[in-house]
């Protein structure tokens, strides 16, 4: 879909198209409110300060579409889809680095009380899991922002794909 077809969008069908992005709906319509973009990068630039600053609510609900990291999303939906490509640095087969991250995880999910997000793509599992230790020391609050942050890439990268594809 180019940035034209987008602009000519009913609202609830830009809403659609941007879910797979980012399942916030005061984010999407902020987005869909601030049409027409001229270029997708106008849009993309909306995107990283639409619904700013998240609320906490809102970045629990975006997360529960998000797997673990090393998880492969399940299913046939566009999230599932980019999600599985988003992680193909992370081999399955690994059984060492897939031992490594679920207790990394774990112990993400224990201190944080959500599943640690990153945005994978064009990362290494050494970078992933660094990543991982590095935010394993951060305060809750600072950590939600590092979250909120890591789905705004994750949204723009994601739209970048869905809009020049």
């Amino acid at each position: 879909m180019n940035i034209d077809e987008f602009n000519a969008l009913e609202p609830e069908a830009a809403a659609a198209v941007l879910r797979p992005a980012l399942d916030i709906p005061r984010w999407s319509d902020e987005i869909i409110a601030a049409r027409p973009f001229g270029t997708v990068e106008e849009l993309l630039e909306a995107s990283r300060t639409a619904a700013e600053p998240l609320t906490e609510t809102e970045i629990e609900q975006a997360l529960a579409h998000h797997p673990r990291i090393g998880d492969r999303a399940e299913g046939t939906s566009a999230e599932a889809g980019l999600s599985r490509s988003e992680q193909s640095a992370i081999d399955p087969d690994d059984a060492e680095l897939q031992r490594e991250l679920r207790e990394r995880n774990i112990a993400y999910e224990e201190r944080f009380g959500r599943v640690f997000l990153i945005r994978a793509a064009g990362r290494s599992p050494a970078q992933i899991l660094d990543a991982l230790e590095e935010r394993m020391r951060h305060q809750p609050e600072h950590e939600l922002q590092v979250v909120a942050e890591q789905l705004r890439q994750i949204a723009t990268l994601r739209l970048e794909g869905l809009l020049t594809a």
